[in-house]
């Protein structure tokens, strides 16, 4: 099982191979890329800003996860620093028997992540403009 907080870049083949399973019918992936705006706006870049329980949380997602009978194994990161456009923040990866089962596991983790990681997103704008995104 892979799950971490880094500062380096992830790749989501390392995430796929992790859940390789003979068993298994079925591996669905997740890449979240940066993207080059939002809401309307160019984006240049985002920071992540991780608190430092994030390693233990994304754990503890990560053995929820692995823990359900109809999951194989269960791999997830989440980057944290100065990211690009086209970076990859977010990477995950589930193994089941069928891939409705997988496809549901894997949706369900990135929407938990998204929800309990506590990691912060900082946007730069092309205008030179900031904002912090889903902080407290």
């Amino acid at each position: 099982m892979i799950a971490r907080v880094v500062d380096a870049p992830l790749s989501v083949a390392e995430h796929e191979d992790a859940v390789a399973d003979k068993a298994a019918g079925a591996v669905v992936s997740f890449a979240g890329v940066v993207r080059d705006h939002d809401g309307g706006r160019s984006v240049t870049e985002l920071e992540y800003v991780g608190h430092p329980s994030a390693e233990q949380v994304i754990r503890e997602l990560a053995e929820e996860f692995a823990a359900r009978p109809d999951v194989h194994a269960v791999a997830v990161s989440h980057r944290v620093g100065m990211l690009g456009i086209g970076d990859v923040a977010l990477a995950c990866a589930v193994s089941s028997a069928h891939r409705g089962q997988a496809f549901a596991a894997c949706a369900e983790l990135v929407d938990l992540v998204k929800e309990r990681l506590p990691i912060w997103k900082r946007q730069v704008f092309t205008d030179g403009d900031e904002e912090w995104v889903a902080c407290p």
